[in-house]
C-alpha cells in the first residue's frame, strides 16, 4: 500500500512510534523506484529556507544566486515531519500541490516524477507540533506499520546490518517507468455507478458526527485515483467497489479526526466500508 501513492503521482504521511521502522520503508521505496531522492530531518529550528533554498550573494557576479534547497528532487524522504514548526511546515504547501516554488517573485518548476514521503510522530509525543487540515489533506495516502509480530521483532533483533541490506537493494523501476504508470493509471476506465459510490462514501463520512474534520472534493478524487492506482497493481484495466474499500481507510484515515492517531481512524474506517450499499 506505500507503494500506491508514489504510482498515482500522490503522497505518503506514515504514522507511527519512533523505532519501528518508518524511515527504513521510506529509504528502502527511494532506493527501490530508481529515481533521485533526497533526505530533510525536520527539527524545530529548520527553516522554510532551508527546504526549499536561498539566495545568496556571489561575489563574482555581484548579484544574488538562488541557491536551489533539497526540494529539488523526485523523491523527498522527511523525517519526523510534525516536529517543525506550522511555519516550516507550510513551506509544503505549494509544492505538494503544484509541483513549483515561489519565492521573492520567482516561480521554480520542478523535475517530474515529484512525491513526498514524510514520517510523523503520533498526536500528542513531546516535541509535536500537529499538522494543519490543508497539509494534512494534501497527502494522497497514509499509512501506520503497528508493531511487528514476535517472529518478525525477533530477526529485526538479530539484524545488526540494516543499512546494508538497504545497500544491496537494487532499483526495481526507471523513471519514465513511473510517469508512464502514472498515465495509464488516469487512463483506467470506471463506470458510472462506481464514480458515485465513491460519492456515497464520501457524503455518508460527513455526515457521521464523530468525524470533526471536513472531507474535502480533493480527497474524493484522490480516493477514485487510488482505486485505479489498486486496479491497476491488480492487472486490471477496470475498478470495482471492492478496490475502493480496500483503499478508503489509508485514503481518508489521516483527514479524518484532528486529535487522533491515524491508525485509529482507519481502524473505524474499516469498520464503517460496509455501511455504504454496493451499486
Amino acid at each position: 500500500m506505500a507503494l500506491l501513492p508514489l504510482l498515482c503521482g500522490g503522497h505518503l504521511l506514515i504514522e507511527d512510534s519512533p523505532g519501528v521502522g518508518k524511515t527504513t520503508l521510506a529509504k528502502a521505496l527511494g532506493i527501490l523506484l530508481g529515481i533521485n531522492y533526497s533526505r530533510i530531518s525536520f527539527t524545530n529550528d529548520l527553516l522554510p529556507g532551508d527546504i526549499l533554498g536561498t539566495h545568496i550573494f556571489s561575489k563574482k557576479t555581484e548579484e544574488f544566486l538562488f541557491q536551489k534547497g533539497p526540494i529539488f528532487s523526485n523523491l523527498i524522504l522527511i523525517d519526523e515531519l510534525n516536529r517543525a514548526t506550522p511555519k516550516t511546515q507550510s513551506a509544503l504547501l505549494q509544492v505538494m500541490e503544484e509541483q513549483k516554488i515561489s519565492i521573492e517573485n520567482q516561480t521554480f518548476e520542478l523535475d517530474g516524477p515529484f512525491a513526498v514521503m514524510a514520517t510523523q510522530n503520533p498526536f500528542g509525543q513531546i516535541g509535536t507540533f500537529p499538522l494543519p487540515e490543508s497539509q494534512r489533506d494534501r497527502f494522497f495516502m497514509s499509512v501506520s506499520l503497528g508493531l511487528p509480530t514476535r517472529r518478525d521483532e525477533e530477526k529485526i533483533l538479530i539484524n545488526h546490518s540494516t543499512e546494508k541490506n538497504l545497500s544491496s537493494l537494487k532499483p526495481i523501476l526507471k523513471k519514465q517507468e513511473i510517469i508512464e504508470i502514472k498515465k495509464e493509471v488516469f487512463l483506467l476506465e470506471v463506470s458510472s455507478p462506481l464514480v458515485h459510490y465513491v460519492l456515497d462514501f464520501i457524503e455518508f463520512l460527513r455526515a457521521q458526527e464523530e468525524c470533526n474534520l471536513p472531507i474535502s472534493p480533493r480527497c474524493g478524487k484522490d480516493l477514485l485515483l487510488a482505486s485505479k492506482g489498486r486496479a491497476f497493481m491488480e492487472g486490471r484495466s477496470y475498478v470495482i467497489p471492492e478496490d475502493v474499500q480496500a483503499v478508503l481507510p489509508f485514503v481518508v484515515g489521516h483527514r479524518l479526526f484532528y486529535h487522533q492517531n491515524i491508525e485509529k481512524a482507519q481502524t473505524y474506517l474499516k469498520e464503517m466500508v460496509h455501511h455504504v450499499a454496493i451499486p
